[in-house]
């Protein structure tokens, strides 16, 4: 959502910087005192008449924690394009305007000078590697917070399946409705549904490959229904493999019984299990060396396991196993390509080098976390008071309402109905208070132990055995793959955050030959 804030800026007068305004707030807090859009928009405009910025325009959006797309701040880069002009965005603080480092880096390239208030800070291409070090670790704890938001939408899940409803989209053969009573829940797709009891029967026979049946599917219709796309081998087994055509469904690890019709009966679908078991794909053999980085990196060019083995009792080389159905007629062709243990750990150590910084940036780190953390503890203590007095308002509502009925003055049908309705408004309240209390200082520990793992990973990679090595492989980095002796690694978040971070904040520094450690420190608040 877009406003024109600038009507009453005159052309005429002498040049005045122009800046933009954005204000954003999630549809479970956009009823909260002080994270209202008009709060944020007075806090602002505020700012920018103090400042002397003229505003040029003011951007709004509303939006869930994972909410893809908005408009608001999409409309608002598009402008800032548009107009060379305007260099200067204002918003509340941190985590209204970032939902990740990407947008940071958006605004960067962009050259814009970023203002946040409520935080005290500004933020420009001339700002020392420190302050930028200090932004980005705002930015990936905004992100994180974001992130969190999204348990209450999983905890919404799982009370959905422990009711005996599929709680997201529906699987083929099922299609996504919704009840008289409003309740979303699967039911049987007439258009598919059959052709999945089909494919059960087909494949429980043991006449079929999982190819014959897939292609026997397709020439019967079965297709993605949104798309229209074939429907691959491994879709099909996936639903041969999956319990909630039987009436179950597994979710999260634990089982459980559905409300929605089944389209195979729980003997059918173990014939099919058996039968798919009895075909596994043949597995490599279990190693009796313990090797560092077994199992952690698949082959690029056939997506096989990459396994370690010992040459002459003393030298470790890895190897792609060459299972795949198109290494069959010539398994050598992954096969003969060996890296050794020494050549990947290096690889991996510099991958880990990429999040190292020195204590004193991890107290700068330190320091901006507990900034970042002050204006949220005033507002969960803020809020604690407000529902503390709306829960003591509520006792004394039927503390005198009780003396209305001895004196007679109400029924007692109308004081039980009352009084009920109050105290269910006082449980919320105290439901209220005990998620405001939790929200302790769990924020800045969580934050500092993070940042402290993610300095120390690569000396602590290079110093442990095999088996611990694995471990702290397996907690920072995912989707490793291997092409002729040549790891290429994804760290799993929010360590992939850190290093892009650290990136950023050092990459102006390290152009123009200044060491980013030795910088001033500065806060900024």
């Amino acid at each position: 959502m877009m406003n024109n804030g600038n009507a009453g800026w005159d052309p005429r007068q002498p040049p005045v910087r122009q800046a933009v305004l954005y204000a954003r707030v999630s549809s479970k807090e956009q009823d909260r005192e002080g994270y209202s859009i008009p709060a944020q928009l007075k806090l602002l405009q505020d700012y920018a008449l103090k400042e002397g910025f003229a505003v040029a325009r003011e951007y709004v959006d509303i939006e869930t924690a994972k909410t893809t797309g908005r408009a608001g701040f999409s409309g608002m880069v598009a402008y800032l394009r548009q107009h060379s002009c305007v260099r200067v965005v204002l918003a509340e603080k941190t985590d209204r305007l970032y939902r990740n480092l990407r947008d940071w880096v958006t605004f960067d390239e962009l050259g814009m000078e970023i203002h946040l208030p409520k935080e005290g800070v500004v933020l420009s291409r001339d700002s020392r590697s420190a302050e930028k070090l200090m932004h980005g670790i705002r930015v990936v704890m905004a992100k994180n917070y974001i992130d969190n938001l999204s348990e209450e939408a999983r905890k919404g899940q799982l009370e959905k399946a422990a009711q005996g409803h599929w709680p997201t989209r529906a699987p083929i053969g099922y299609r996504n409705v919704t009840r008289p009573d409003g309740r979303k829940v699967i039911a049987p797709d007439p258009e598919l549904a059959p052709l999945v009891t089909k494919l059960f029967n087909w494949y429980a026979t043991g006449h079929y490959a999982l190819g014959e049946i897939t292609t026997r599917a397709r020439a019967e219709g079965l297709v993605y229904r949104k798309s229209g796309n074939r429907v691959p081998v491994s879709t099909v087994h996936s639903v041969l493999r999956n319990r909630i055509y039987t009436g179950e469904f597994d979710w999260k690890g634990t089982r459980y019984q559905g409300q929605h019709a089944p389209l195979v009966p729980v003997e059918l679908w173990e014939r099919v299990q058996a039968v798919l078991d009895s075909r596994s794909s043949r597995k490599p053999k279990r190693s009796k060396h313990n090797f560092a980085f077994s199992g952690l990196i698949s082959c690029s060019r056939c997506g096989c396991a990459i396994v370690g083995e010992m040459k002459k009792q003393k030298y470790i080389y890895y190897h792609c196993t060459g299972y795949a159905e198109k290494c069959t007629g010539n398994p050598a062709s992954c096969r003969r390509k060996h890296v050794r243990e020494e050549v990947l750990e290096d690889q991996f150590a510099q991958v880990l080098g990429r999040l190292r910084f020195d204590d004193e940036v991890l107290e700068w780190a330190r320091l901006a976390l507990q900034a970042s953390h002050a204006e949220e503890q005033q507002e969960h203590q803020a809020a604690i008071s407000r529902l503390d007095a709306e829960c003591t308002r509520l006792g004394e509502r039927i503390d005198a309402m009780y003396i209305d009925k001895l004196d007679g003055r109400i029924d007692g049908a109308f004081f039980d109905r009352k009084s009920a309705e109050w105290r269910a408004a006082q449980n919320r309240c105290l439901r209220e208070i005990a998620h405001h209390q939790q929200a302790g200082p769990s924020y800045i520990h969580e934050g500092v132990a993070l940042l402290d793992l993610a300095r120390n990973a690569q000396p602590l990679f290079e110093r442990q055995g095999a088996r611990e090595k694995r471990r702290l492989l397996n907690f920072g980095l995912s989707n490793c793959t291997w092409d002729d002796g040549v790891i290429d690694v994804v760290l799993r978040q929010p360590y992939d955050l850190l290093a892009e971070t650290t990136a950023v904040a050092t990459r102006s520094d390290t152009e123009s030959g200044v060491n980013p450690n030795k910088s001033e420190i500065w806060l900024g608040w």
